[in-house]
């Protein structure tokens, strides 16, 4: 105790008060720096070996890659830290961010990686703050730790709220975009097209205006083309999507084509539900309305009624109190 005591007042002396801050700052920076060098020399997996002598092109070969080698090759090396190594963890935030629209096969890591140097950055950030710009003048070191941390987690924090906030826009156009996209795929099949065909054709029209569904619904057209299950492909678009809309008219397919019933009555009868549903939705935000402008209303009106009525009372009865007898 004796010895933490005197290197605590040996520090203090030479770095000021905030000089324990100062110096498990530089300690876990130096540990990082560690850490990341350890990873960076780690010896080089033998698949990746045999995957890079396979894509090595020969002098009478085109150049061909596999399409692993389409991966960030920088983040590959992080993968064991910047990926979880839970696989039923990795397959939610996998699904999450393929909810929100980022499909791409290093967007756990990227999103990791954005977690990791935001969070770097906000602690950079506020030590900048308490130490060089003088911001901690006077603070306790409590407060001081506070300022330094919470930039930290703001940063750290970011990208999870980002995602989330894509989540529920691409959630709720989906849920806007569909009774349009059903009306227009029971035209195409009553006009004689199949159901992939009609995919294809609506995944083409609906771009400009919901170009989320439109996005799905071109997934799913590429994988029929690729000769997967259409039970699977179907199965994977409303979990995919996350809408309980969707999910419904997957579950309506599957079941139509397992008993061979007709696609198109089951396209009419849905998309007729959905347009209902759509108006219901519709009724119950303006009905909501009323609610949501009484607080503003009130705060807004009452006040300045107050003003206008009581004010002229309130100076009469200040002068005539000034009026000397």
């Amino acid at each position: 105790m004796e010895f933490l005591t005197s290197l605590n007042d040996t520090v203090t002396a030479m770095l000021g008060p905030m000089g324990p801050i100062i110096l498990v700052g530089v300690l876990g920076v130096m540990m990082v720096i560690v850490t990341v060098s350890l990873m960076l020399v780690q010896p080089e997996d033998p698949m990746d070996k045999l995957k890079r002598s396979i894509q090595k092109p020969t002098s009478s070969e085109p150049s061909q890659r596999l399409r692993q080698g389409e991966r960030n090759e920088q983040l590959q090396r992080f993968a064991s830290f910047l990926e979880p190594q839970d696989t039923e963890a990795l397959s939610k935030k996998q699904l999450e961010l393929r909810q929100a629209g980022y499909r791409s096969r290093d967007a756990v890591r990227m999103f990791h990686f954005a977690q990791f140097a935001l969070g770097i950055l906000g602690l950079i950030i506020g030590l900048v703050y308490i130490n060089l710009l003088g911001g901690g003048e006077g603070m306790s070191t409590q407060k001081t730790m506070i300022y330094t941390i919470i930039p930290g987690a703001i940063g750290y924090y970011l990208p999870s709220y980002w995602v989330q906030r894509r989540v529920g826009m691409r959630k709720e156009e989906i849920t806007n975009g569909f009774p349009d996209a059903l009306d227009m795929m029971l035209v195409c099949v009553e006009a004689g097209q199949s159901l992939d065909q009609s995919i294809v054709r609506v995944a083409r029209e609906l771009h400009a205006s919901y170009p989320a569904l439109a996005q799905e619904f071109e997934m799913v057209a590429y994988e029929m083309k690729a000769g997967k299950d259409k039970v699977s492909v179907l199965n994977d678009m409303g979990e995919r999507c996350g809408v309980q809309d969707v999910s419904s008219f997957v579950t309506v397919l599957v079941q139509s084509t397992s008993f061979g019933t007709s696609i198109a009555d089951a396209l009419r009868v849905y998309a007729g539900e959905m347009r209902d549903k759509r108006v219901m939705r519709a009724e119950e935000a303006a009905n909501k309305l009323p609610t949501k402008m009484t607080l503003a209303t009130m705060m807004l009106t009452v006040p300045p009624l107050l003003i206008i009525l009581v004010g002229p009372s309130v100076h009469n009865i200040t002068q005539l109190g000034n009026v000397t007898p």
